[in-house]
Parts: structure tokens; sequence; C-alpha cells
């Protein structure tokens, strides 16, 4: 399937976690090696673009200078495979403006940029730090999650950011299938959709989704993509079997916070050590042994 288009990105794009280890000081080091097999291991699965340094891959966590390292390293090894964005989250405009000159600079195609979190703008002051980031001249996914962030990007304002060229995405993570409806209603071909919550990706495919941004496809690539891929192909039946097999592996990779349950998974399956940075913990025993057994009874275990 196609990876971009005129009108923004579309398909399976992976929120990567980021590997990690236990280094020498307090802190968990970042596992450069690790991260490349996974970045590899991904394509190979034939996903359709990467995002690095999102929630999932806990950029919260790093120092400006580590989530530049890691985009680095993201788009050296993605060696324009696919597309690579980055994320520019921040609770401040400026914060948001320098992360994504260094994520421009490591050569990145795009930017992912989430609300403001914590300080709960208005929508004018949503509207205005968007617009500021399209001043870097790069493509820019927005990224809607009010059970994040504390705000909501609401549809109107997201109809006012779609005028800029520079607005060619939205990754909409509101959990509300009605949203999407009035999201696509409001903004026709302007915009590619995304759905930002894996066990709605069917649901959302079918009222104008144009693909993922997917924790899940971390740990099932191959199905996550398998699911969009059969969907865009006019195979409905097909592509809602298969998303209904994932659901439970959906539910538990959210059972606790994001990423603890997708490094659990990733720990089981051979592919990187269970290390999350604090105020993250690894995943609970009893959680575990479910996520376990569900790994196993789709067969992804190795």
């Amino acid at each position: 399937m196609s990876q971009a288009s005129s009108v923004g990105f579309r398909g399976v794009f992976t929120a990567l976690v980021t590997p990690m280890r236990a280094g020498r000081g307090p802190s968990p080091e970042l596992d450069e090696p690790s991260l490349r097999r996974l970045v590899d291991s991904q394509i190979a699965s034939g996903i359709s673009g990467l995002v690095a340094c999102g929630t999932t891959g806990e950029a919260a966590t790093m120092s400006p200078e580590e989530q530049a390292r890691v985009i680095r390293i993201v788009v050296e090894t993605a060696a324009q495979r696919v597309p690579v964005l980055a994320g520019v989250g921040s609770s401040s405009t400026a914060n948001s403006l320098a992360l994504g000159r260094a994520a421009l600079a490591a050569g990145v195609d795009g930017l992912l940029a989430v609300t403001p979190y914590y300080n709960k703008p208005p929508q004018e002051g949503l509207y205005q730090h968007f617009v500021s980031l399209c001043s870097l001249g790069a493509p820019i996914m927005l990224y809607n999650v009010p059970g994040r962030t504390g705000c909501d990007l609401l549809p109107e304002t997201v109809a006012r950011l779609a005028e800029r060229p520079e607005i060619v995405s939205l990754k909409e993570a509101s959990g509300s299938v009605l949203r999407l409806q009035t999201l696509h209603r409001l903004l026709g071909n302007r915009l590619t959709l995304l759905s930002g919550e894996d066990a709605l990706n069917f649901a959302l495919y079918s009222v104008g989704a144009s693909g993922a941004v997917s924790v899940l496809s971390n740990v099932a690539p191959q199905q996550t993509v398998e699911v969009w891929q059969r969907f865009a192909s006019g195979q409905h039946a097909d592509s809602l079997q298969l998303h209904q097999r994932l659901v439970p592996l959906c539910d538990l990779l959210f059972c606790e916070p994001n990423p603890i349950p997708a490094k659990a998974a990733l720990h089981l399956l051979g592919q990187l050590d269970d290390v999350l940075r604090l105020p993250l913990v690894p995943m609970s025993s009893p959680n575990r042994a479910k996520l376990q057994a569900e790994l196993a009874s789709l067969r992804l275990l190795p």
C-alpha cells in the first residue's frame, strides 16, 4: 500500500518503543543495537512507516540529545525504505520547535505533533501552537489524544489547521468513532486521518481512516498490516476477522500504561530487554502471564 501521498501519510506506521538496557548510572541507557534490529524487523514485516520518539518511545524521559540520537539511528537504519516521522511533543511551543529542528536535521520525513500536554491550552492556543510548527516547513501529522494530554483538539480547529499546506495528516486517539466521522465530514480529503486506537482500527477504517499509527504493530506487525491491507483492497470481512483476533492482544497492550505492556511483549518475543525509565516500571506479574498466554495463542512466541 502507498505510504504517503499528496494529501498525507497513510498505511500502518509503527509508534516505535525505544529499547533500553541497564547502564552504569541510575538511569537506563539507550540500546542502540536492539533499536536497529527492531527497525529492520519492522520494515521486513511490511509496515508503511515509523514514528520515533513518540509517547510509546518514552520521549518524555529523554534529553533532547538522546531524542536526536534515537531519531538519527532510526533514519539511518530505515535508509529511505519507509518514511520516518519524529515526535515533537512538549508542553512548550518553543521546545517543540527546537525538537522539530533537530529532527529535521537528522533527516526525518515529517513530524508527529501532539497537543501540548498538562497546561490545557484553549483552542486558539492549540491553533497558534501548530501554526508555529508550520514555520519549520515540514509535513506535520497532528496527534490528538485527550486522555493523555488533558486537552482535546476539536474538529473545527483541525479544519482551520487543514488550510495550512504543512498539515497533512491527523492521528486521532480520542476513542470515538463519531469523532472520526465528524472529522471526515468536515475535512473531506484535505487530510489523511489515521487511527490512534488499535482496538478501534477496523471501526475507524470503516468510517474513513487511511491507516493507523500503531502500538500493536511493534508486537504483531505483519498481522496489523494485513488488517489494513485487506480492508484497503476491499476484503472487509477478512479484515474484520483478522482484527477481531487481535483485539484481546490490543486490550492487554493497554491494560497498563503504554509502553509498559509493549516492552514486556517484545521482551517475551526475544527482541529487547524489559527495561523502562522511571516513573514507568515493568509489567505486573499477573498481567504479564496473561500477555504471554495471548502471544502464545496467536503463535507469536519464538
